[in-house]
């Protein structure tokens, strides 16, 4: 059973195709006129349109072969089938070739295709570019591509714009590389769409060399471009966006979007975000969106995401997967991830990572393992690390060394660091170092450090440091040494991004240069982070500048974190003020934190307290 509803969308569908097929009737009965109708120059430039078809139908009914022609190309134009027709048979009994191809475009437009191959047949013997064109279309259609290829050659080779395009799209489907030639011809007589593609073409081929320019393709993308080719426009934004041109690449994107292409519409919106225009950029995302561009989409998402709507948020994700974009699917898991949705983020996640998303793989790994089912998220993490996600292959490295593989993990982690991984290449150079390699480690702790891994520079300056030879006693009168060394600015590097054992160090250098200044500010630094050596350190600053009741509190603090030498320092002040079981309560907490040597010590000095107290 057909509805009537089905039956009017059939016809608006015909009625459709039979508008385009006028359409492109229209370049051809055009083309045909210029080049081949014999039009009166003689006639006034103020001469209207009515004027000049009763002039050439008076002249027509007396037998005119030229006016029959031109007032049936008129008519044909018109849509006036019926009446153009026998205008144009006239004409053509008379040997006009113009109304011959004519003739052969209105037979094709009522379907009757052999019939106006033969008229075009004839045109096109007797010269007629459009003809040629025309006749090699239809072959092409038919599948006679020898016979398309003869008749769009002979239209080509007589300079006929559509008629080198049509030719170059045939040899470009056969991969002939003459293609390149009539893209060129048809591009140059003012054809955009070959100007296009040859501009494309121009592109792949430098982008393939070395050396290659692409100072021509762009010129060639610059040219469809002006002329009204909306992919041209995106494609010259592009290049020119890459190349840091921002303005003159916006006003490329502007022009295609305003020609309804939703890609440009949606670089549009990027561009004018990084600019700090939002909301501009949210209506030509939007404008994408509604387009059907997924970026677009997503991009809303984001934004409305990032402004803490979640619903509209969510919505635009929706469509972004509808558009057929991946990145929908993934960012619906981020959303409710972040929301503690677990069970639904696992499910948009296996949706992406089935679909081939490779970073949803590998957050879908993480989830999984966050829920303690380490063997199902082996298999994702690997999937994700074979299609190339770092993130992947650094995690492949912890679940590995998680399980003592370190042959395995070490694998990954390699794979990661080759790739930028910055934790990645940090694992790498601490394995080398275990092995003994430490120019491996070296290379591997600055490509780390280098990165801004804290604790890549500690390691590194440590590497340095120990290769620093032991200085020797300063000549008589020779100024100290102030330049830094290598190993001291990556220490710097590493005190400067929070590391506590970095910071230590870093004012320990400093007090030996003499800089109390600078060293007392680095132990702070790391002993109000938690540091107990960095805390007893500051203490000894301070003992020494005769702030010794300061000195006591910050070597209570580390005492109290573990430090041996701190308690014992704590019991010989005790001792000195007269706290005696004070100072054998500290004695005892730097014997049992030790090392050997500060037990030792304790040991004596509790052990000369107690006779003291029971003398």
């Amino acid at each position: 059973m057909v509805f009537m509803g089905d039956r009017a969308t059939l016809l608006e569908t015909g009625r459709f195709v039979q508008r385009h097929a006028r359409r492109a009737a229209d370049d051809i009965i055009e083309a045909a006129e210029v080049v081949d109708a014999a039009v009166d120059t003689t006639t006034a430039e103020s001469e209207t349109e009515t004027e000049t078809e009763a002039r050439h139908r008076r002249a027509a009914e007396n037998g005119e072969a030229a006016s029959m022609s031109v007032l049936g190309a008129l008519l044909l134009r018109r849509g006036d089938l019926d009446g153009a027709e026998p205008y144009l048979r006239g004409a053509t009994a008379e040997g006009d070739r113009a109304a011959a191809n004519n003739l052969g475009v209105l037979l094709h437009q009522r379907g009757y295709a052999d019939e106006a191959a033969g008229w075009w047949r004839v045109a096109a013997v007797a010269g007629s570019a459009p003809a040629a064109h025309a006749l090699g279309r239809h072959h092409r259609e038919r599948g006679d591509e020898p016979a398309a290829e003869y008749w769009l050659r002979q239209s080509a080779e007589q300079g006929h714009a559509l008629g080198a395009y049509a030719l170059a799209d045939l040899l470009e489907h056969r991969s002939d590389v003459g293609a390149e030639r009539w893209l060129r011809a048809a591009a140059e007589q003012g054809h955009r769409e070959a100007a296009y593609r040859l501009a494309l073409a121009l592109e792949r081929r430098a982008t393939q060399t070395p050396d290659g320019e692409l100072d021509e393709a762009e010129q060639w993308f610059r040219q469809a471009a002006a002329r009204g080719h909306r992919r041209a426009a995106l494609h010259l934004g592009a290049i020119l966006e890459k190349r840091g041109e921002l303005k003159e690449a916006g006003r490329w994107y502007l022009s295609s979007a305003k020609e309804g292409e939703a890609k440009a519409a949606c670089a549009l919106g990027f561009l004018l975000r990084d600019a700090g225009d939002e909301e501009s950029a949210a209506v030509w995302w939007l404008r994408a969106a509604q387009d059907g561009d997924g970026n677009a989409a997503n991009a809303l998402g984001a934004l409305h995401a990032a402004r803490g709507e979640q619903q509209t948020a969510e919505r635009w994700y929706r469509a972004a997967m509808d558009a057929g974009d991946v990145n929908g699917a993934y960012n619906l898991g981020l959303l409710c991830a972040a929301q503690d949705r677990n069970q639904q983020a696992e499910q948009w996640y296996r949706r992406a990572a089935y679909a081939g998303h490779r970073e949803a793989a590998n957050a879908l790994a993480v989830l999984l393992l966050q829920a303690g089912d380490a063997n199902g998220a082996e298999p994702w993490f690997s999937k994700a690390a074979e299609a190339g996600s770092v993130d992947a292959a650094f995690n492949l490295g912890i679940l590995y060394a998680g399980r003592d593989d370190d042959r395995s993990a070490l694998t990954w982690y390699e794979r990661a660091a080759a790739a930028g991984h910055t934790e990645a290449a940090l694992q790498v150079g601490i394995a080398s170092l275990r092995d003994g390699d430490e120019r491996a480690a070296e290379r591997h702790l600055r490509c780390a450090a280098g990165g801004g891994s804290a604790e890549a520079a500690f390691r590194l300056a440590s590497v340095l440091d120990a290769r620093r030879p032991e200085p020797g006693p300063p000549a008589l009168g020779a100024p100290r040494e102030e330049e830094k060394t290598e190993c001291e600015e990556w220490y710097e590097r590493a005190a400067q991004q929070g590391h506590r054992r970095a910071q230590v160090r870093v004012g320990m250098l400093a007090a030996g240069r003499g800089d109390l200044a600078q060293a007392a500010h680095w132990y702070r630094e790391a002993a109000e982070a938690g540091s107990r050596n960095g805390a007893f350190n500051l203490g000894l600053l301070l003992a020494r500048e005769g702030s010794e009741r300061e000195a006591a509190l910050w070597w209570t603090r580390a005492a109290r974190a573990g430090h041996g030498r701190a308690a014992l320092r704590l019991a010989l002040l005790a001792a000195r003020r007269g706290e005696l079981t004070e100072g054998r309560r500290w004695c005892a907490r730097a014997v049992e934190l030790g090392p050997a040597e500060v037990a030792e010590r304790a040991a004596r000095l509790s052990e000369a307290l107690h006779q003291e107290l029971t003398a």
